[in-house]
């Protein structure tokens, strides 16, 4: 964490508030046609220059003049700046700049006065990897789907532009006409994100475990933009089953904020009852679970209050689809997460467990509501659901689930399922979901070792972020994504992915890969909820093979700080502070 709060106090150049307020000039009618906005601005200079077309520096000259901090405005004076020439009909002179990590956001170009009127044409090119800023759209999957990341401008003589909007790290500019020549001052990214501390903090024994929960964290908020987003390249939408780890995520980080409520209320309110949240059945179960776990971690009764006659309704659509015999009868799209979407019968189990945890949690919901009429249907339905148990279908998303539902016990999904190959067959997205049944089974350790493997393969190969999805095979001769693609290597972003995030389109930051930051705070920190807005919070420690094990946990009291330590005979010791208004439980390990 403190790398990157040094990393951002170096780059910030500028920031722009999010809550200034409208200008008197605008009318109260006027206000009815403006929209205001949480988010806040960074303009980042470029860390490195990756590649140029011409490493004599005949055409490509001053390159390393990017990477000094800029101050964004043009001015009269000459200097030793970037200068991109296209001699005769040669074309696309340029060069590649890292900007040290993935952002949200666009880029501000800076010229001089030494450019023709206009300036020029440049294409600009955005990317998750080195790679993808040497793609071309609609080949080997790029595109311009929901962002456009690639795409050519003209550029003035002596002026700012601020241009594009999408998830990227790297950046390909290239002089687009023949025998032309333009000089450019200054190239920064354009960061846009929401100016929020970092209430939940995690360190360990472990470096590697530390910069994964970061990771996880910083995934999140990239895509907590004016809503809650699945990603920041693509899809940049509200899908209500990805919100769930990022959700959980918000809750162990940021504490409330706006965003979740927000984002859930507005799927909600396009999805008019008997339709499904996002067209897919199990995310309007996901709706239910958020809520749940919303509630428990902030305890607003009267957001909840607010949720009634929907909950109420979808509680009672939810009953039609389950049969006599208590299997579930979900509608299509009938959807888990996306490896796991040609195994039908895993589908099923994982559906009957969602159906059975979104029972329980609208009879918790319920109780909190007064509601003593759903409060029984749904323990009703819960009861009725326990009595048909799919198999595991070889698949570790639903032994996952069936684990986490209690229709399975967790030792018997891990002892046969979840411990078995390795990191092989998890997901992204639901190797959240195996984490917990893993710890809900005992095997902390399993986990750890799970998510050192699994999560911190994408950092071996460069990532700043969490991906759609991951593979670990693709870690065989693969070339990182900061770098050009060594001969005989395996250029990994465009090579591998499937359904919909293949090649080039697949998303390299990913809301709902940052589980290990929940599950980290969870179960290795030990943060367990056990009333409604924390006011009793269970403190129970695994700390594995580590030897200690610091953070804190954001409440709507304050935040809770932890520390824990191993003695020498294994023993160990807890110490926290509290906010008032808390109850702690010290569970030994």
């Amino acid at each position: 964490m403190n790398k990157l709060i040094l990393l951002i106090s170096l780059i910030i150049l500028s920031v722009t508030s999010a809550t200034a307020q409208i200008p008197p000039v605008f009318n109260q009618q006027d206000s009815l046609r403006i929209r205001k906005s949480k988010l806040s601005q960074l303009y980042i200079s470029p860390k490195r220059i990756v590649w140029t077309s011409d490493p004599s520096g005949r055409k490509v000259k001053n390159a390393n003049s990017l990477i000094n901090p800029g101050v964004g405005q043009a001015d009269l004076n000459r200097g030793d700046f970037l200068m991109l020439a296209n001699r005769g009909v040669e074309t696309e002179q340029g060069l590649i700049i890292d900007f040290g990590r993935e952002i949200q956001g666009g880029i501000e170009i800076v010229t001089t006065i030494s450019n023709s009127s206009p300036a020029g044409r440049i294409r600009i090119s955005l990317g998750e990897s080195v790679s993808e800023t040497m793609s071309e759209v609609g080949v080997d999957g790029a595109t311009n789907d929901h962002a456009i990341r690639d795409f050519v401008i003209t550029i003035p003589r002596l002026g700012r532009t601020v241009v594009g909007e999408s998830g990227f790290r790297f950046v390909h500019i290239n002089l687009v006409d023949p025998n032309t020549r333009i000089q450019i001052k200054e190239v920064n990214a354009v960061m846009s994100y929401r100016d929020i501390p970092y209430k939940g903090s995690f360190t360990c024994s472990d470096d590697r475990l530390n910069e994964i929960w970061m990771t996880g964290a910083y995934t999140v908020h990239l895509n907590m933009q004016n809503y809650l987003w699945d990603g920041i390249k693509r899809d940049r939408l509200v899908w209500v089953g990805d919100m769930h780890p990022e959700v959980m995520t918000i809750n162990s980080v940021f504490g409330y904020n706006e965003v979740v409520p927000k984002s859930l209320d507005f799927v909600r309110n396009g999805t008019p009852l008997p339709k499904w949240m996002n067209n897919i059945s199990s995310y309007s179960l996901w709706w239910i679970l958020i809520q749940r776990d919303w509630y428990y971690y902030q305890g607003n009764l009267e957001y909840l209050k607010e949720q009634e006659d929907y909950l109420v309704g979808l509680l009672k659509q939810l009953t039609h689809n389950v049969d006599e015999n208590g299997v579930e009868q979900m509608e299509a799209e009938r959807f888990l997460d996306w490896p796991s979407s040609e195994n039908k019968q895993a589908i099923h189990a994982g559906l009957q467990s969602l159906m059975l945890m979104s029972f329980k949690a609208g009879q918790q919901l319920c109780k909190a509501l007064g509601n003593t009429e759903i409060e029984k249907l749904c323990a009703e339905y819960a009861a009725k659901l326990k009595q048909h148990v799919p198999e595991m279908a070889d698949s570790k998303q639903a032994a996952a689930l069936l684990a986490i539902s209690g229709l399975v016990s967790p030792s018997k999904a891990n002892r046969e399922i979840l411990s078995q190959d390795g990191v092989h067959k998890m997901s992204t997205f639901y190797g959240y979901y195996m984490l917990i049944a893993r710890a809900m089974a005992g095997d902390y350790q399993g986990a750890i070792d799970n998510i050192r493997e699994y999560w911190g393969g994408m950092l071996d190969l460069g990532a700043t972020t969490f991906w759609e999805d991951f593979d670990i095979d693709w870690m065989k001769n693969a070339a990182r994504i900061d770098e050009l693609v060594p001969e005989g290597k395996i250029d990994v972003h465009k090579t591998y992915g499937g359904y919909c995030y293949k090649q080039f389109r697949h998303s390299f930051c990913h809301g709902w890969a940052s589980g290990p930051t929940a599950w980290l705070t969870t179960y290795v920190l030990g943060v367990n909820v056990v009333e409604p807005g924390c006011k009793t919070i269970r403190i129970s420690p695994h700390l594995g093979d580590l030897q200690w094990v610091k953070g804190s946990f954001p409440t709507p009291y304050g935040d809770l700080y932890i520390k824990h330590h191993k003695t020498a005979n294994g023993e160990v010791k807890t110490t926290y502070k509290k906010p008032k208004g808390i109850k702690v439980i010290i569970d030994k390990q």
